[in-house]
């Protein structure tokens, strides 16, 4: 992980009421919602649909404002607009012309956001081949699968080099070989200094790439923090793999431990609390068995993604 430099998204105690049923009610989407996000870090910002993922990141975008509380990037309120050229975004569903190319809508996201006429064509260039759209630069946008399409949003997210990029589910709609190659262009912006932060809901790309993440349920935060933090403080257990376990000790080990035990007769694994470990090896070892493995158990960041929707659910 990346060293944490200074704070560029700042978001305190969000809150964010919509009007329905023709004004007469208000729904809270937003409740009280604080993060940081620091220069030089990967910052996922995860939750199930509905969450309250979106309508923060338009909070974020200015397009939407907040009924109370505040955010802030760069150290500037996000309801102003002179610091927009140092922001990239990407949205969940975005449109393109599609029938222009995808060299021809760079070029214009390039025209739009200020790039310099001699740098423009290179930065074009460059940024194709970053999200690998060179071989398919000159076909029209109407001929691009949903995937190919996610990869010019990010290329035009990227075009004015901004210093905090913002991506909304970028991941969607690629398959296993895009979204690696999707990550591996994440993982360069981070190794040039910028900020991204990505809302997504595929867990398996937050743990790989994200250095801290935030989960949001019912829009409230539930956890958040360092993925080592989030997936390592609840390991209490341990797995241990065992040969030539005799069916005496096994009963013996899985009543007077409280461990539970699963496979044939000749290989047994046995889940277990860490302050059992060197009981059970003592009886495995007693037995005439033999240790193959010890390994430490930890949650995966799915469940602690299922652990904090189920808090969410128990307070309802």
């Amino acid at each position: 992980m990346s060293a944490v430099g200074r704070e560029v998204v700042r978001v305190e105690n969000l809150v964010k009421d919509f009007r329905v049923g023709f004004g007469i009610r208000t729904k809270r989407v937003l409740s009280e919602v604080s993060f940081s996000a620091f220069e030089g870090e990967i910052f996922g910002f995860v939750g199930p649909n509905g969450a309250g993922k979106t309508t923060t990141l338009k909070v974020l975008m200015g397009l939407i404002r907040p009924t109370s509380g505040s955010a802030s990037i760069l150290g500037r309120n996000v309801a102003e607009s002179e610091f927009r050229d140092q922001i990239g975004f990407l949205p969940e569903n975005p449109y393109f012309y599609p029938f222009l190319t995808a060299r021809e809508i760079l070029d214009f996201y390039a025209r739009l956001s200020g790039v310099e006429a001699r740098r423009r064509a290179g930065r074009v260039e460059e940024l194709l081949a970053l999200v690998h759209l060179d071989q398919a630069a000159d076909m029209r946008l109407k001929t691009f699968s949903k995937g190919m399409l996610q990869r010019v949003g990010v290329a035009q997210a990227l075009i004015h080099d901004p210093s905090v990029i913002f991506l909304d589910e970028p991941m969607s709609g690629l398959d296993p070989i895009g979204r690696r190659e999707i990550r591996e262009v994440i993982l360069a912006l981070r190794a040039a200094g910028k900020t991204v932060f990505m809302n997504t809901h595929i867990l398996s790309d937050v743990e790989m790439i994200c250095d801290r993440v935030a989960i949001i349920v019912k829009g409230a935060i539930q956890r958040q923090g360092r993925i080592e933090d989030l997936v390592g403080v609840e390991t209490h257990a341990a797995q241990i793999v065992v040969v030539g376990l005799s069916a005496d000790a096994a009963t013996e080990i899985e009543a007077g431990l409280g461990t539970l035990l699963s496979g044939t007769a000749e290989r047994v694994e046995i889940c277990a609390a860490e302050k059992n470990v060197e009981e059970i090896l003592r009886a495995v070892l007693r037995s005439g068995g033999r240790v193959l493995s010890v390994s430490p158990l930890r949650p995966s960041l799915e469940e602690v993604f299922m652990s904090a929707v189920a808090t969410a659910e128990e307070a309802r």
